[in-house]
């Protein structure tokens, strides 16, 4: 089972912040068709902080879990959000 992205005109650059609002298309085995994917953020009263990918399938039955099946997980954009992470860590020295 192979699963992935095809977005193939990634700079090295863009991993400068996690581009939530941008999505990018992604070969998902679950519908067998490419989908288009993006960085969420979880947040707000009772709900857990943290990361969530989003895909572009209201109709699949997985598009809210991030489980299996559904081949989606936030490890799809590790080098994204390791960068932001370290910008914010930078911005909080910044302001200490």
């Amino acid at each position: 089972m192979v699963v992935g992205s095809l977005d193939r005109d990634c700079d090295a650059d863009e991993g400068a912040h996690v581009s939530r609002g941008r999505a990018r298309e992604f070969w998902c085995e679950v519908v067998s068709e490419p989908v288009m994917i993006r960085l969420k953020r979880n947040g707000g009263f009772g709900r857990v902080q943290g990361y969530f990918v989003q895909c572009n399938q209201l109709e699949c039955q997985y598009v809210e879990e991030n489980k299996p099946p559904c081949p989606l997980h936030v490890g799809l954009f590790a080098d994204e959000i390791r960068a932001a992470e370290e910008a914010r860590a930078r911005r909080a020295e910044d302001d200490a």
